[in-house]
């Protein structure tokens, strides 16, 4: 639901349980993204399984039936996509509205810099307040044409370039997946080698589902280059379950004594796995196993067993690849024994909200010592109160608040959290199977 109209969803959370069973989240959202992009642009049909069935992804996928590509719904979280080929794409006819999906607008905007056409892109309130010149000024760079509103945001109205795209060499300031693929993107339509280079590893999907279609490229920690005219071949992908949202039942289990959960092929690349790395350095119990390769990802099964969390001053390095899981890892943090601190996490203040100021807001409602800082936070472990927090509109931040529905003493209410389904569709019914005592109330 776009967050330009008044959420009418909360979700109450009666204090206690405990996680357990075996269950398979959604599909990884990255991954499902790039997923229809690449088989859009690919020579052929290809098939996609595993795909997330949430707003975001569908977002993307009708842009690009808009855009000419072929799609058949085998069925809900399958896709059969007859690809246009790199040149192929057709103007939409209309403005292409990608609701909160950041990683559309991103990453489509670099292949919409080389079309021969204009289109204008554009998002929900929410997403019209994110940063966009972190992509715009590179693909300017490039030869694109990019028009924008006051501060460099959304909508972008993207013209034809005057002449092919030039290949650039970008300098990252922040490691960024969108940013990076953005430019990668960019970069197949350009002449020339387009260089990223990042101040440290950021997630890999794009690099190594180009692969999957064929595409050379050039990647390695904290570096990844293209060479343009390359084209995409048909492939099949099976997307696996996305740790973003396992991690809330990581979380969830963590915390609650008494609690044994099994996750199913949820994907472990290792730009994605700070959020284990973090919850194992706490001392939660975490043992993986049946791993294996699914579409080119490494996947594996994560089991979590309730156990006593220490507060710890959270790696620098493991910042980039738990980026979208430290609102999860806020609700360990205010569960364990002692303090844990944030730093190098200034990018959480730019995402579907202020992650940092949302979330130590929130649990000081609840009754925790959270203190927010220009890139993190400081988090004293208590006892956790009821209270009604706010979201938002970020689906992060409502769903780890219900985490601490587990460990709190009264009830506990989020208000706006229609966004939920955005990256989590079935949130509720699988939580409920969980063992969270969670409903939801519609006003």
């Amino acid at each position: 639901m776009s967050s330009d109209v008044e959420s009418l969803l909360s979700f109450k959370v009666a204090p206690g349980g405990r996680l357990s069973g075996t269950h398979r989240v959604p599909g990884d959202k990255s991954i499902s993204h790039r997923a229809v992009m690449f088989a859009a642009l690919a020579e052929g049909t290809s098939t996609v399984t595993g795909f997330l069935d949430g707003e975001d992804c569908l977002c993307t996928l009708r842009a690009f039936e808009a855009m000419g590509a072929q799609v058949e719904r085998l069925d809900r979280t399958s896709l059969r996509i007859t690809g246009v080929g790199i040149d192929g794409l057709k103007a939409p006819g209309k403005v292409l509205d990608v609701g909160n999906s950041g990683t559309s607008m991103r990453l489509m905007s670099g292949l919409l810099a080389a079309q021969p056409f204009a289109t204008t892109l554009t998002g929900d309130a929410s997403l019209r307040r994110r940063p966009m010149k972190r992509v715009t000024e590179p693909l300017t760079r490039m030869g694109a044409v990019i028009g924008t509103q006051p501060g460099g945001r959304a909508p972008l109205e993207i013209q034809p370039a005057p002449q092919r795209l030039k290949a650039i060499r970008h300098d990252s300031p922040v490691a960024s997946a969108q940013v990076k693929s953005c430019i990668l993107l960019a970069g197949l339509y350009a002449d020339g080698l387009t260089e990223v280079h990042e101040p440290e590893a950021s997630r890999d999907h794009t690099e190594r589902m180009l692969s999957a279609f064929g595409v050379t490229v050039d990647a390695r920690e904290g570096y990844a280059a293209v060479q343009g005219g390359q084209r995409l071949l048909a492939a099949n992908i099976d997307v696996p379950s996305d740790i973003s949202s396992a991690a809330f039942l990581m979380v969830g289990a963590a915390i609650s004594p008494g609690s044994d959960v099994t996750l199913e092929a949820v994907g472990l690349n290792p730009t994605r796995t700070g959020v284990i790395h973090i919850l194992e350095a706490m001392g939660a119990r975490i043992a993986i196993s049946h791993e294996r390769t699914i579409g080119g990802e490494p996947v594996g099964d994560v089991r979590i067993q309730g156990s006593a969390l220490r507060g710890i001053d959270i790696n620098p390095a493991w910042v980039a690849s738990a980026i979208d899981e430290f609102p999860a890892i806020f609700i360990a943090a205010a569960c364990a024994t002692g303090e844990t601190r944030l730093s190098g996490a200034a990018e959480l203040r730019v995402k579907e909200s202020d992650r940092i100021s949302a979330m130590c807001t929130g649990l000081r409602v609840l009754g925790i010592d959270a203190v927010a800082l220009a890139d993190g936070a400081r988090i004293s472990g208590g006892r956790l109160r009821g209270g009604q927090v706010a979201s938002l509109g970020d689906h992060r931040i409502a769903m780890s608040f219900a985490m601490a529905g587990l460990r709190a003493e009264q009830p506990i209410i989020i208000r706006d959290c229609d966004n939920v389904a955005t990256s989590f569709p079935g949130f509720s019914t699988l939580m409920q199977a969980a063992g969270l005592r969670l409903r939801e109330v519609t006003r």
